[in-house]
């Protein structure tokens, strides 16, 4: 069964937002300044990074991770491979398909971002921890 929301959950689920809002507004001025990325671009080097095996990862996987068309993660891609961020390799097993790898240049910036969102997550999280216990009420 379900139930209208109530005033409390409206709350929280602001409250929630708002957090991330902030987190957001953070990590999107944070990459323009310090990586010249823009959070897109930023979400394909942390997907192929966390998910990538030793032929990396293909534009298909990435696509579904970043939640859009094939043919914007290309695009995503041609961008950060003309900043020499990652390289792309056919695989030798199905020509088709195209894996993806971090060059040394992507992992140091990749490294250097990831522990600034890090930190921030751990200043911010409680209050978005707090929200979230509030919704599950």
């Amino acid at each position: 069964m379900t139930r209208n929301p109530r005033a409390k959950d409206y709350a929280a689920l602001a409250a929630f937002r708002y957090a991330m809002r902030k987190f957001l507004r953070f990590s999107k001025d944070m990459l323009a300044h310090r990586g010249g990325l823009t959070p897109e671009q930023y979400e394909v080097l942390l997907a192929i990074k966390s998910c990538s095996g030793s032929n990396g990862t293909t534009v298909g996987y990435l696509s579904e991770r970043l939640q859009v068309k094939h043919h914007t993660a290309v695009s995503l891609l041609d961008k950060l491979a003309t900043r020499k961020m990652i390289v792309r390799k056919r695989a030798s097993e199905d020509r088709r398909q195209v894996n993806v790898k971090l060059t040394r240049r992507g992992d140091t910036l990749l490294a250097r971002l990831a522990e600034s969102h890090r930190r921030e997550m751990r200043r911010r999280s409680p209050e978005m921890i707090e929200a979230l216990k509030r919704l599950r009420k």
